[in-house]
């Protein structure tokens, strides 16, 4: 899954070096963290949070399937 929203991530960045994701395994609970240039912040939360609420939409529904709860953060900085 970290691979699937370092590309959606990565294609919604202008500055694609500063997109950093980091992925927390437990035992049926993922913890994706993204962090991005402040500039691309807004892009990839998008207007009323649609951006981020889809990426979390696709998240839900892949966990659906693998059994599993994945869970997105977006970090500042």
């Amino acid at each position: 899954m970290k691979n699937a929203v370092e590309k959606i991530v990565s294609a919604l960045a202008d500055n694609k070096d500063e997109v950093e994701i980091t992925e927390t395994v437990s035992e049926k609970t993922t913890v994706i963290e993204v962090r991005v240039a402040e500039s691309d912040m807004g892009r990839l939360i998008g207007r009323q949070g649609r951006t981020i609420k889809a990426i979390r939409s696709l998240l839900f529904f892949a966990g659906q399937k693998q059994g599993r709860r994945f869970s997105l953060n977006v970090l500042e900085g």
